[in-house]
């Protein structure tokens, strides 16, 4: 049995930032891609997922903006909730895997979409461990985020593989020894399952 590090966006549910812009933005023909870029990507976004900015400051922040049609910060919350649809597929493909591996969900994300998500969707309840870059500070781009959980785990490198579909992610996992697979499909991921080596 080996450990699966799991990804959340895009390889157990499909992400769209631009729903949420579309909920929220004051006026959809000229800001749309303002309020993307400001709170889906780039600064902000990632202080957020580092746990830096704390969730009520950053609806606060988003509700101040005049990019933003004036909205309570519930309404805000629930635009930024409804960004995820589950990935056909998905759910079934992890229970398989778990049947043999352990399962741990390692996921760049933030307490609000990572509640949401927990509290709505079995495939993410009852996990062997869960390593989110809001509760220790390291996104999956760093090495410092596999050596956080070679560490914390007290296990070899060699114990783990990583499922991701962003390639900085796989390249930062390789750098702390991890093996990866970048994801594409779910029937793709359980045939490079069965084939890693030292996999059981």
């Amino acid at each position: 049995m080996s450990i699966i590090l799991l990804d959340i966006g895009n390889v157990l549910f499909s992400v769209d930032f631009l729903r949420f812009c579309r909920g929220v933005v004051s006026d959809e023909a000229s800001d749309l891609q303002k309020v993307y870029r400001k709170y889906c990507e780039g600064d902000l976004k990632t202080k957020l997922d580092q746990g830096i900015i704390a969730p009520l400051d950053y609806l606060c922040m988003i509700g101040r903006d005049s990019l933003t049609g004036k909205m309570s910060h519930g309404e805000i919350r629930e635009h930024w909730q409804s960004v995820f649809v589950p990935l056909k597929g998905a759910e079934e493909s992890v229970e398989a895997l778990s049947k043999e591996h352990q399962i741990w969900i390692m996921s760049d994300t933030d307490p609000i979409h990572f509640d949401f998500l927990l509290s709505r969707y079995n495939v993410l309840k009852n996990r062997d461990r869960y390593y989110l870059s809001y509760e220790h500070g390291y996104l999956k781009n760093m090495p410092e985020a596999f050596e956080h959980v070679i560490q914390d785990s007290g296990l070899a490198a060699s114990e783990f593989v990583l499922i991701d579909d962003n390639p900085d992610n796989c390249r930062s996992a390789s750098e702390a020894g991890i093996k990866s697979i970048r994801f594409e499909t779910w029937p793709e991921i359980i045939t490079s399952i069965a084939a890693l080596p030292n996999i059981v």
